[in-house]
């Protein structure tokens, strides 16, 4: 017998997700959806090009349609709810079942016939490994460990079963040291030269209250950053550009470009929007953030039906840890940084179709700042002195900070 999802948006009804035989998935809107002219917006990826939507259902084996399997885990932290639940991570019908109560935005995903919890998945000698079913129900998408808190900055505390919470608190990188500390510094510089940045911090791992095992005794600090897809336990609707784009979590560093997100956010968004995509940019180019991806930029709506770009977040050097020239995608068909100049803007503009001035004026001014702020944190900053010389280094080497 199938198995069916029902999909809201807080409290309106968007349409259900449906397991067939074979572990045929299938989204298919409910017409009161379509319907309704003020419904608010699921994806951005669901519209065609005259801005109607598309109502033909989706169909995907084992996965779930592009929008949905973003929003879900990936890596160690797919791994640990869904064994903690006995349930197989790659089925993502049943992982969205599991954690439909506390995903990203205002998504709600409830089993059509009233049960918490999906059937467990995980048989045998592995399901005889496991004490108990204990299950944690929330769901961050991305690959870095991390969990949703409730309390303030003064306490954080992961509730029980993972269900609520207004924080996110990310903890150490097993493979990588200072990683929480660095995010940390980021955000900090990013905030100092007038970027859109949610409250954040750093806390003792060991002082956030309710964590799991093993990570409850870990010794360094973790990073913590506000939601700001929650207000006052309120949900409030975000999706990131790979779902914009209807595209896979594995291709978050695919088909599109830094070019491709300033054009969509300009056509969306307006001038203010595409000054500060510019202004993140620029500030990425010049930390060595390898990593800043099509998820790590997201889309926010306050009203449920308008966009607007998202406060910053996911913001580190990695070149310490990863030298490279090279960002996580391109600006003009170029990732290399040394080429990163007014001729390289110029063309940036021309083939995004987007106004000259403005991204010039905010590039400019963006590195001048930034130039500033650094020299006058950088000693101050939780950064060893090895990050410290390769982000010198770096900006060193690119030509836009010469022609200042």
């Amino acid at each position: 017998m199938a198995e069916v999802l029902k999909i809201r948006l807080n409290d309106t009804v968007v349409g259900t997700i449906t397991n067939a035989p074979y572990d045929r998935n299938i989204f298919a809107f409910e017409d009161s959806y379509l319907q309704d002219p003020l419904a608010p917006v699921l994806s951005l990826g669901y519209y065609d090009v005259e801005k109607n939507l598309i109502a033909t259902p989706q169909q995907q084996t084992t996965k779930l349609p592009p929008f949905f399997s973003n929003l879900l885990p990936e890596g160690v932290l797919r791994e640990f709810v869904a064994a903690k639940a006995g349930v197989n991570g790659k089925q993502e019908f049943f992982l969205l079942w599991l954690l439909g109560a506390d995903l990203p935005g205002a998504i709600v995903v409830e089993d059509a016939n009233g049960r918490a919890l999906p059937p467990k998945s995980i048989e045998g000698d592995r399901a005889r490994e496991l004490p108990q079913r204990e299950v944690m129900r929330f769901s961050l998408a991305g690959v870095q460990l991390k969990f949703s808190a409730a309390g303030n900055s003064k306490g954080l505390t992961i509730p029980i079963e993972g269900v609520g919470g207004s924080w996110i608190v990310k903890l150490p990188d097993q493979r990588f040291k200072g990683v929480p500390e660095n995010e940390f510094s980021m955000m900090t510089l990013a905030r100092e030269i007038g970027i859109d940045a949610p409250e954040f911090g750093l806390v003792p791992t060991k002082d956030i209250a309710g964590l799991p095992e093993p990570w409850n005794k870990e010794s360094a600090s973790s990073f913590y950053i506000k939601r700001f897809d929650r207000d006052k336990g309120k949900r409030i609707h975000i999706e990131d550009f790979n779902q914009i784009y209807s595209q896979f979590p594995h291709k978050k560093y695919d088909n599109y470009s830094y070019t491709n997100l300033a054009e969509t956010i300009w056509q969306l968004m307006g001038d203010k929007a595409l000054e500060e995509f510019v202004r993140r940019l620029i500030f990425t180019a010049l930390i060595g953030n390898g990593d800043m991806h099509l998820k790590n930029w997201s889309v926010i709506y306050p009203d449920g039906r308008t966009p607007h770009l998202s406060p910053a977040y996911d913001m580190v050097s990695t070149i310490s840890y990863i030298p490279d020239w090279r960002i996580g995608l391109s600006i003009a068909r170029e990732k290399d940084v040394r080429k990163l100049d007014r001729a390289l803007l110029t063309r940036f503009i021309n083939r995004g179709r987007l106004p000259e001035k403005p991204v010039i004026d905010i590039a400019l001014e963006t590195s001048e700042h930034f130039l500033e702020i650094w020299q006058q944190h950088k000693k101050s900053l939780t950064l060893p002195v090895t990050t410290i010389e390769a982000i010198d280094q770096r900006i060193g080497e690119i030509p836009l900070l010469k022609e200042l």
